[in-house]
């Protein structure tokens, strides 16, 4: 059975971090797509310097030449907030002989228990947990369901919901906010975004504007 990858974020902007954990996800475990879901109003961190089709526009930008990488925009269409359960059950209903399976990070992971309706993600999808070199799995409950769900090989993702598969990925310490941060003072991020991401965002001003934000603390 193909499986669906689904990983969200505000990616404000999206930096070759991002793209290289999505890579690496795709190819080491076989999904036959990786949908980049970029949130348009995220429950739980401050609201995205940059709008929402801007950033969305970023992203495609990134990853127009990889195959497999799909930029899915419907969180950007949907009113309210932007819940990752709602997306999962209208991926559910419109690819219901497909697998599906959420990508997040482990430090996500520690804090799944406060996201909205969070027990239903595991009806709907499999996770698959990145984990970067020297990431600690969290403790209490979560580390307990982690044992009882984890899935031994990629493999299994391709059957039914509710299992947790572990998936290393490469450590690059590059941060959204420290590339707006950069922008905002006048520095170049070149290097740690892709070239076309970089175009766009000089010919936007998005982080530029966002100086005075950058210097107070008042983003991310």
């Amino acid at each position: 059975m193909p499986v669906t990858g689904v990983f969200g974020g505000t990616f404000d902007p999206v930096h070759i971090g991002h793209l290289r954990c999505a890579l690496e996800v795709l190819l080491r475990l076989g999904l036959s797509e990786l949908r980049l879901v970029p949130a348009a109003r995220p429950p739980h961190r401050p609201a995205p310097v940059a709008p929402a089709v801007l950033r969305a526009e970023m992203l495609e930008a990134a990853v127009a030449d990889q195959p497999g990488l799909v930029v899915d925009r419907r969180e950007l269409d949907r009113p309210g907030l932007s819940y990752t359960v709602d997306t999962l059950a209208e991926l559910r209903r419109e690819q219901p002989g497909r697998a599906i399976a959420l990508v997040i990070g482990m430090d996500a992971y520690a804090g799944l228990d406060r996201w909205h309706r969070w027990e239903q993600l595991l009806e709907l999808a499999h996770l698959v947990v990145m984990q970067r070199p020297g990431a600690v799995p969290p403790g209490g409950a979560l580390a307990g369901l982690l044992e009882a769900r984890r899935l031994a090989e990629p493999a299994e993702l391709a059957r039914g919901s509710g299992g947790i598969l572990v998936c290393p990925v490469t450590a690059l310490d590059i941060s959204a906010s420290a590339i707006r941060a950069e922008v905002a003072s006048g520095g170049d991020p070149r290097y740690l975004v892709t070239d076309a991401v970089r175009r766009l965002i000089f010919e936007s001003g998005c982080y530029a504007r966002a100086a005075d934000r950058v210097a107070t603390g008042g983003t991310e």
